[in-house]
Parts: C-alpha cells; structure tokens; sequence
C-alpha cells in the first residue's frame, strides 16, 4: 500500500466526533430534518432499486446505485454512517471489493479517516495476508496488506450489503490478522433473512442503514 493510503505512527487521526458529520447543504434539512430512525430508512429505501432474477434467476438483486446518483441521497447515507463512526470511534476504514470501496472512501473521506482496501487475489502488490473462506458454492478468498496496522488501531469495515456474511467475516479474519482490531461492521442494506450476523464475529457491534426482514 503506498504511503498516501497507509496510516501511520506519525499521523494518527484525530477522532471522530460524537455526533457524525454535520448536514452539508441547508436543503437536506428540510427533507430529511429529527425523523425517528425508521423513517429516515423508509425514505433511503426509494433510492434502492430492485432487479429481479439478477444475477440468476431467483434472485432479488438490490441495487444501491440511484442513491449514488442523488447527491443529497448519498450525503444522507455518509451522515448517517457518520454517526455510526461517532459511536464506534475507529481509526481505520476498510472497505470490502468492490461496492465497499465507494462506500469507504465517501465515509473515510468526509470523517479525515484513511482507508484501506481488502481485495481479491492478485490485485495488491507488495506483502499481503490471504484467507479462504466458504461461499454457499466453492469458496473465495481475499487478501490484506500487511503493512498500515502498526499499534493496533480499531477498524471499522463497510460494504454495501450483508447478506450471507461469509466476506465480511473472512474480513475481520484478515484485519485480526494484519493487527487491527475490528470495532464494527457498517453496511447501507442488509438482508436480515440470510442471517448474516450470525456469522460475524460476537461482540463486535453490526449496523445496517435499511433492513429488508
């Protein structure tokens, strides 16, 4: 990882504020304003689209994109998650390939966090942790780098969705492995019937902006 993306000893990040990242445009005020958590889901909802029998027949795919293309929709997501940070305090955001990049770097960004990638196999150059883990067929395997986890310091990891959980467990695998210290996991949807959860670690805090039961 080069040194733009790695933390270091020398500059630690400051820590998150209590209460997430302020509302960046006075229109979103008015739309979004003190809603109860649940309305606030209700209303990102519409800007998750549903395809059917994608990517195999059978499956409901939900797509986060059309919030990527609402700009106040996409602020309310990163408000949102920044509240989550507030809460969890990390020092580190680590994305999941692919979606969880956009995801990470948005929230990264806008908190003055750094961030890193986990990837699949081949795709960082220098020396990389890797574990295998089982998918519902076969199995996959994602690759850390080793280097940017010096004093341990508290991970939060995002993606785009939780649905079965087997990456975001082989995940905290790597970020344990590397020498982080997962301090929660972020997701914009979750597909709560898939019981993901069950298979992240215990303990470690799990939030998810819109729940589908």
């Amino acid at each position: 990882m080069s040194s733009a993306s790695t933390p270091s000893e020398s500059a630690h990040p400051a820590k998150v504020p209590s209460g997430g990242i302020p509302a960046a445009s006075p229109g979103r005020e008015a739309q979004w304003g003190d809603d109860p958590a649940e309305d606030r889901q209700i209303i990102l909802r519409n800007w998750v689209r549903e395809h059917p029998d994608f990517p195999q027949p059978g499956i409901l795919f939900r797509c986060m994109m059309p919030l990527l293309r609402d700009p106040q929709a996409w602020q309310e997501v990163v408000r949102q998650l920044g509240q989550v940070c507030g809460r969890l305090q990390p020092d580190l955001i680590v994305g999941i390939e692919s979606r969880g990049f956009i995801v990470g770097t948005s929230l990264a960004t806008a908190l003055s966090l750094p961030f890193a990638p986990v990837r699949k196999p081949g795709k960082l150059p220098g020396q990389v942790h890797g574990i295998d883990y089982s998918l519902e067929y076969g199995t996959d395997r994602l690759e850390i780098h080793r280097d940017g986890y010096e004093n341990s310091p508290r991970v939060l990891i995002v993606d785009d969705l939780l649905a079965t959980g087997g990456t975001a467990a082989a995940t905290a695998e790597l970020v344990t492995l590397a020498g982080g210290q997962p301090c929660g996991f972020a997701f914009i949807i979750e597909l709560a019937d898939l019981n993901g959860r069950s298979k992240l670690p215990a303990g470690v805090p799990v939030e998810s902006l819109i729940i589908y039961q």
